[in-house]
């Protein structure tokens, strides 16, 4: 027994002894590199590392800077960026006891998860544990090439500790910890805390509480295996795990911890937040044809528009209205079978666009609603009308000129007779134009049309900005009754 003891007494020391060496070698070797950098590998400057964090997603805000849309990258994710102090306690308590449980003590690299990890290694033969603290994590996502992030070897390791190290030197702990809060991925294209809350939860990282805070916490270590929504049951398993990391660190009680994995939890409705899609939509293509694909989508930009958020949350509410009172049933009538709509208010001292609805639903693909009907071709109808009158007064005409409102045949290029009606079918005798206008009558305005010439039209509209009526020889007469295409934004 006594020499069985002894025997396990000298294996022991024995595993310390080359474990301690093995230590001391990688501290001093970190030490060296840290000194003399130039002896081997350049170090990166504070400027550098802040350089090659995310550049904040783009935003398209309203005219009051109200958020409408997040342009993202669609080959990283949202990202907008939170001061430490936006970011809930719970949340910082969640992510250190979690990830790097000394982290406001250790130089970057936790010294007992070196050993532990070096044992382990050592032990199988192979690189099985990584040990790696928040600096680390933040160091090989920010600092080393995409292709070595992963990479299983004791070399990526090594520079891995010693840019965690150096980032110690020359950052306080806060800012390393909101650089990792901003930076980290958390799933569902989502790169920082702050997407990650609008992400999975639909509102800010203000307004997590404890819950939503350690389920968040659980993720950056495998995001994809604890998606809550693809896996519930494994994400709640993993926010346990949080929960107790959070009592053992002392920072919630055990009764808190429980009622924090009892509470229910409420995912965002939406792939992804937009106001006003046909409108956002607009305004990213305006944008690329601007500045390039190249600087959309490198981020940081802040897009006021000219749309009020207010204004088109009330048109969006009427055309629902609307469309829901045409196709409601009544006496025997099934309704109109009317299922799409569009809206466009501008204002009228500077053709600022306020609002733009243009299908009811973006997202419902039945109605092809992320087609932006404001666009499309559709007939004007008498909304044309106002232009040919402008035209005529351009040429000597006036609100008190007369014109007879009786039946008249207009030869077409064809060759056949063109017979225009009044909308109630009757003919008004001598009209001035001011009540011609106002009462809509269609012969009058193709008589005027008549007189003055197509092209006095299709000229005007395209000095206001309409581009679909420039080729006049495709026109007739009943241009003026809206014949043609225009898009309802011109």
């Amino acid at each position: 027994m006594n020499m069985g003891r002894r025997g396990s007494m000298c294996l022991a020391r024995l595993r310390g002894i080359v474990l301690g060496s093995i230590l001391a070698f990688f501290i001093g070797f970190i030490g060296s590199l840290v000194y003399h950098p130039g002896l081997f590998l350049p170090l990166p400057t504070a400027q550098t590392i802040r350089e090659r964090a995310l550049a904040p997603s783009s935003l398209i805000l309203d005219r009051d800077g109200r958020l409408l849309y997040e342009i993202v990258d669609p080959h990283a994710g949202p990202h907008r960026p939170v001061k430490l102090e936006d970011v809930p306690l719970a949340l910082r308590q969640a992510i250190i006891a979690t990830e790097d449980a000394s982290f406001y003590s250790n130089p970057g690299v936790d010294l007992r998860g070196v050993i532990r990890a070096l044992w382990m290694n050592w032990r199988s033969g192979q690189v099985l544990s990584g040990a790696s603290t928040i600096t680390q994590q933040l160091a090989r996502n920010l600092l080393l090439e995409p292709s070595r992030r992963h990479e299983q070897s004791w070399q990526r390791k090594l520079w891995e500790s010693l840019l965690a190290y150096h980032m110690t030197r020359v950052f306080s702990k806060d800012e390393i910890l909101t650089l990792y809060l901003n930076e980290t991925y958390f799933g569902n294209m989502a790169y920082g805390v702050e997407a990650a809350a609008r992400a999975y939860f639909g509102k800010p990282v203000s307004q997590l509480d404890i819950a939503e805070c350690a389920l968040l916490a659980g993720l950056p270590q495998s995001p994809e295996a604890y998606n809550p929504l693809s896996n519930l049951p494994a994400a709640k398993a993993r926010q346990k795990v949080v929960l107790e990391l959070m009592v053992k660190a002392g920072y919630i009680t055990q009764a808190e911890a429980e009622l924090a994995y009892n509470e229910p939890l409420y995912f965002a409705s939406q792939p992804f937040r937009i106001e006003a899609p046909h409108f956002c939509m607009l305004v990213r293509d305006e944008l690329t044809r601007l500045l390039g694909e190249d600087v959309v989508r490198r981020g940081g930009l802040r897009i006021y528009t000219t749309l009020d958020l207010g204004l088109q949350h009330a048109a969006e509410a009427h055309v629902r209205r609307h469309l829901e009172q045409l196709n409601k049933p009544a006496k025997g009538f099934p309704g109109h079978n009317v299922h799409n709509a569009a809206v466009v208010v501008l204002d009228p001292h500077n053709g600022a666009v306020r609002v733009m609805v243009g299908s009811p639903d973006y997202f419902d693909p039945q109605i092809n609603g992320a087609v932006n009907a404001v666009l499309a071709l559709r007939q004007p109808g008498s909304a044309l009308k106002p232009l040919t009158y402008a035209a005529a007064f351009a040429r000597g005409y006036s609100p008190a000129s007369m014109i007879a409102d009786v039946r008249t045949s207009f030869l077409t290029r064809e060759g056949t007779p063109y017979v225009p009606v009044n909308y109630d079918y009757r003919f008004h005798g001598p009209v001035l134009l001011r009540q011609a206008l106002a009462c809509s009558y269609n012969v009058v305005a193709v008589k005027l049309l008549d007189r003055i010439g197509i092209e006095a039209l299709t000229s005007l509209a395209h000095t206001l900005g309409i581009s679909t009526l420039d080729q006049t020889e495709r026109h007739g007469l009943a241009l003026t009754l809206g014949s043609c295409e225009v898009q309802l934004l011109e």
